[in-house]
């Protein structure tokens, strides 16, 4: 890849200035992703080793990555014994890839000796709990003074790895909650015990999860990925929309939706695709702060998409008791309605700029697609099988991974070598460390609100505050989750929301699965929702576009975000609980026509241009289909019909 020089005549972006630009053969603009990745994904800002410190640094990843299939395989280890090597691993590798400072990165073949020192000590904490196993279960909470010593250590130097891989929202939640356990009267001992040697803690669920489920996932993804089932993606995009009006922009939403739920992080899907996608929107027409915004608003939708979620379906199932299949199925409309709105929006905005699609013998066949690499989907097809069947999360994934080492060999493009085989479990341990951290530091917000019973508290002061008015302690509960959403993994920001914000939701009355879904939305949008919205910033960064505009773009094509939470929380039948087949039928069709009319009043373009009060009657209209129930449909019919013949009318006006 090479890159021009920015031509210092013509008009500046602000804040874009350093953003490398290229150009293709086919004259589209190429960034440098590794370099975007860099600055909006704390896990992407690696140290780089040549010669020997690669090969050592590859192995330790690999046998990491060997190391956690053997731990869910054939290990009989006690829970708290697993979870501490886990972390201990991590932690070492963290302080060993992670430099203390972005610009650090840049030195190669270098790690500090303070690094090595907070590496070993840090690693060791977790050891020590591994190595005096009997005697520490044995003292059944009388530790002595060198265990808490230990166990400060321990955390502190967790947290100086989460500043480095995660960032610090997430830390200042954390020494929030740990504040408020010393106010509560607990002494520093106490606190420290649970947090450290309780699986309520550190090595609490969260971390038990990622252990197990959410690391097998991660290393599926990675060899997925090497099977090229991300070019797959983009190209069944393509053959689906991109003849169609604006289809650049409708090849991102399909693309980002199918690549996001595998991906498990907005940013990384956003940059991954929308270096493609992005510039062929901008070279149809679309602004480049709206071309921005469809890709990430897309990527951070792939993290509600069913079946997978970003990994946090699994997370869910854990921490709802509920079953895979049942989460995935509930999952499905408010997905579906989530990218028909911005598909939607995209189509009217397509019609309103006279924007077209590319053309029809320079797209690919989607029935030569599936034909010839049709087969890339069958590790998903195993891995939502297995789950549904009963299979334990880890088997499934086991299965999955198996199944995309096979079916890499069907095709030489796609057949996976030694090299490719150890990349893939390099990388699938390189992205289980920023999760493993984010899931450890959640799980001291656990151990804190079990310790003090804070979460019961909160509930209780959030509704005192609304006035028990439920619409309004939810809309209180929507701008908690996108505040403690802000620039976290999509894992660790669902183990936040399940905790914190969960049980106020569920304290109004609304059932556990819905309560749950409520509050990963809304932390989730936060990707999305400025004044921290990483996969916005992203996406702008590689469209060249003001990242704030973009940001509230994203936020305007995402609406269906912020408005399908309350209505499957205030009446669970769209997430098809206790639903009859005809409530199933009534509210599919329903909800999708009312996206119709939320969209082109969003957009101000039906079959015309159209008026404000118009636009103001249609995503009325639309509102009133979402919401279920006889009354609200009729009417929501009624209004969205009248618009429809006015929009007509209009048309025939302007055509005569």
């Amino acid at each position: 890849m090479f890159f021009k020089k920015k031509d210092v005549n013509g008009p500046e972006e602000k804040g874009l200035e350093q953003t490398p630009v290229a150009v293709d053969e086919n004259g589209l603009e190429v960034v440098d992703t590794d370099a975007i990745m860099a600055e909006f994904d704390r896990e992407s800002n690696t140290r780089h080793f040549e010669g020997v410190p690669r090969i050592l640094t590859r192995g330790m990843l690999v046998l990491f990555s060997a190391y956690a299939l053997w731990l869910n395989i054939f290990s009989t280890l006690p829970e708290q014994i697993r979870r501490c090597s886990f972390i201990g691993i991590v932690i070492f590798m963290a302080f060993m890839l992670f430099p203390a400072k972005k610009g650090m990165a840049k030195r190669k073949n270098y790690v500090p000796w303070y690094d090595w020192i907070l590496g070993v000590v840090g690693s060791g904490c977790f050891f020590y709990f591994i190595v005096n196993y009997d005697v520490l279960i044995a003292k059944a909470g009388r530790y002595a003074g060198i265990d808490i010593a230990i166990g400060i250590i321990g955390i502190l130097i967790l947290a100086e790895v989460c500043r480095r891989v995660v960032g610090f929202p997430i830390l200042i939640v954390v020494a929030c909650f740990i504040v408020y356990a010393f106010s509560a009267g607990f002494s520093l001992q106490r606190i420290i015990a649970h947090l450290f040697y309780t699986q309520e803690g550190v090595i609490g669920t969260p971390l038990g999860v990622c252990s197990t489920f959410i690391v097998l996932f991660i290393l599926f993804g990675a060899f997925l990925e090497k099977t090229g089932v991300g070019k797959f993606f983009i190209d069944i995009a393509n053959s689906i929309a991109g003849g169609a009006d604006g289809g650049p922009a409708k090849v991102a939403v399909i693309a980002s939706a199918l690549q996001g739920m595998i991906s498990g992080s907005s940013v990384a899907n956003t940059v991954g695709s929308g270096s493609f996608t992005i510039p062929m929107m901008k070279k149809t027409g679309y602004k480049p702060e709206f071309a921005g915004a469809v890709e990430a608003a897309a990527s951070t939708g792939g993290q509600i998409m069913p079946p997978i979620m970003g990994a946090a379906a699994f997370l869910m199932a854990e921490m709802t008791a509920e079953p895979y299949a049942k989460i995935a199925v509930c999952a499905i409309l408010p997905a579906v309605l989530y990218f028909t709105g911005i598909f939607l929006m995209i189509t009217f905005e397509a019609r309103k700029l006279g924007l077209k699609g590319l053309p029809k013998d320079e797209l690919p066949k989607f029935g030569k697609l599936m034909l010839s690499r049709g087969y890339l989907l069958l590790p998903l097809v195993v891995l939502v099988y297995t789950m549904s069947t009963g299979s334990t999360s880890s088997r499934a994934a086991c299965y999955a991974i198996l199944t995309s080492i096979i079916v890499s060999m069907f095709r030489k493009e796609t057949r996976l070598t030694p090299t490719t085989f150890l990349d893939a479990m390099e990388n699938g341990a390189k992205n289980t460390i920023g999760v493993a951290v984010a899931c450890s530091v959640a799980g001291m917000i656990v151990g804190v609100v079990t310790l003090t019973g804070i979460g019961l508290k909160l509930a209780s002061g959030l509704l005192a505050l609304s006035g028990g008015i439920t619409i309004i302690a939810l809309f209180f509960t929507m701008i908690a989750c996108i505040i403690l959403g802000m620039g976290v993994p999509t894992t660790a920001n669902y183990v936040i929301m399940a905790t914190i914000t969960a049980p106020i939701v569920i304290e109004l009355g609304v059932p556990m699965l819905a309560a749950h879904m409520f509050v990963f939305y809304f932390g989730i949008v936060a990707d999305i929702t400025p004044p921290v919205a990483l996969a916005a910033y992203a996406g702008s960064a590689i469209a060249k576009s003001d990242p704030f505009k973009t940001g509230v773009t994203a936020t305007r094509l995402a609406i269906t975000a912020f408005l399908i939470p309350y209505i499957f929380a205030l009446n669970p039948t769209m997430l098809f609980i206790d639903a009859t087949p005809f409530d199933v039928v009534l509210i599919i069709v329903s909800s999708l026509v009312g996206m119709y009319g939320i969209a082109s009043g969003m957009e101000g373009y039906m079959l015309t241009r159209m008026p404000v009060w118009q636009r103001i009657i249609a995503i009325g209209a639309g509102l009133c289909l979402m919401i279920p129930g006889i009354v609200t449909d009729t009417v929501g019919i009624a209004l969205i019909i009248l618009i429809y013949l006015l929009q007509r009318a209009g048309r025939k006006a302007a055509m005569a």
